[in-house]
């Protein structure tokens, strides 16, 4: 194949060369088929591409990842998975993704409380469930995914089942030296009146160049609750772009909490659409940052029916010269009268070359809501600093003490205990670290 010099569509061509051959179950063909011709049409972002103008991951994955394929299953899985802290202090049910693969020997779900099925296992009804939600003309990301992935997961948790262990779906990635590509998907169906807790984590066993791209779909029915936790702690050669969207229908609620510590480059697109009444969607994320760590977080809330609410608050600590990117969207249709939504974005540099783009959106079509909007970034407090160390709290410790207080208003949203007191932890270690 002669591979284009356009830069948009170099990556595109070099992933369709290297993976035509992909083995993929016959059913998941016309979503294959579909996410191909998006990518042959639309290429890849470039800085020239509103979405994309501060995030040029498309050149880092050309830079930085010489193979377009998925590597090998890792052999010695479990005493890497035996080897991590996270993963054994947690109690609930695991889901193990084996270099975006699912390992069923080595998930636990012993109680039938809930049903895991590999894509492959789905009958032609459930097939037409995958990339419904988030369909491959919403990012060319997803339209990678969708034709790349190996084997997804379905996780379906059955009307009026309340689990009260969370599910822990845990991603353990092993790139060779020179660079691969990881394709983790997942659809999640909560049936009405249910309730579930989803704990993700990544456990990099080296830290050779990877690009991880993942996609995530939620389909909530009515009166189901779910709440989503997700900790980015990687590796500075870390590529990753995460495509999560849900759909919520009458009075559901969406919950998720995102912490992104470390990484090269990390995209995060998170959308939510409230179908119906009574719903509630609920974005909370921290995202600290040094070195040359750079982190992009999209998201997009769509209110489509009266009578429903968002939440949105995100905030940045940025040292170094990092970078940081927030682009927040609410829309609020005409129909969607008596909508309370809430959005802000809240940051503290640290250092005179770390970067912070920040742009919170809201569009209105409604005339009987509540919506807010805004954003702030500086420094730390310089008055409160001196309130400490007047009485005797060192410098160190006092900027620690203020910091702390501004990641704790997101830690707060997460209602696990163990996972909460982990994050708590490597976040007072990631500020004692900081001068």
């Amino acid at each position: 194949m002669t591979i284009s010099t356009k830069k948009d569509h170099q990556l595109v061509e070099l992933f369709l060369s290297t993976q035509a051959n992909l083995d993929t179950p016959g059913l998941l063909n016309e979503l294959k088929s579909a996410a191909k011709s998006s990518l042959d049409e639309t290429g890849f972002p470039t800085l020239k591409e509103e979405e994309y103008k501060f995030t040029n991951i498309n050149k880092r994955i050309l830079d930085k990842i010489t193979k377009h394929t998925s590597p090998n299953t890792i052999n010695n899985i479990g005493e890497v998975l035996e080897a991590n802290q996270l993963f054994n202090s947690l109690e609930g049910y695991k889901l193990i993704r084996n270099n975006g693969i699912f390992e069923a020997e080595l998930s636990s779900k012993s109680d039938g409380s809930f049903i895991v099925k590999p894509f492959s296992d789905l009958n032609s009804e459930e097939v037409t469930e995958i990339g419904s939600i988030e369909t491959v003309s919403k990012d060319p990301f997803t339209a990678l995914n969708s034709y790349s992935f190996e084997s997804g997961i379905s996780v379906e948790i059955p009307e009026g089942v309340i689990l009260e262990q969370p599910i822990l779906l845990v991603d353990v990635v092993n790139a060779d030296s020179n660079g691969e590509c990881v394709h983790p998907r997942a659809f999640f169906h909560a049936g009405k009146n249910s309730q579930a807790t989803v704990i993700q984590i990544t456990i990099f066993v080296d830290e050779s160049p990877v690009f991880l791209n993942e996609v995530q779909e939620w389909n909530i029915e009515s009166n189901a609750h779910i709440r989503h936790y997700k900790l980015q702690d990687g590796h500075k050669a870390e590529l990753g772009v995460s495509n999560t969207s849900s759909n919520l229908a009458r009075d559901a609620t969406f919950t998720s909490v995102l912490l992104s510590l470390d990484g090269e480059m990390l995209r995060n697109n998170l959308s939510i659409n409230i179908n119906d009444t009574n719903c509630t969607g609920n974005m909370y994320g921290i995202y600290m940052l040094n070195g040359k760590t750079h982190v992009d977080n999209h998201t997009n809330v769509d209110h489509k029916m009266p009578h429903s609410e968002s939440n949105e608050l995100y905030k940045g600590i940025l040292t170094d010269q990092s970078r940081g990117v927030f682009n927040g969207k609410i829309f609020v249709r005409k129909d969607a009268q008596k909508t309370n939504a809430f959005q802000q974005n809240n940051n503290i540099l640290l250092s005179e070359e770390a970067i912070l783009n920040t742009k919170p959106q809201l569009e209105i079509w409604a005339d009987d809501v509540k919506c807010s909007h805004g954003c702030t970034t500086g420094q730390l407090d310089e008055e409160a600093l001196f309130y400490l160390r007047a009485r005797g709290v060192g410098k160190e410790s006092a900027k620690s003490l203020l910091l702390y207080a501004f990641a704790g208003e997101v830690l707060d949203h997460i209602n696990n205990e163990t996972f909460k007191n982990y994050c708590e932890e490597i976040v007072h270690e990631r500020l004692g670290a900081i001068k």
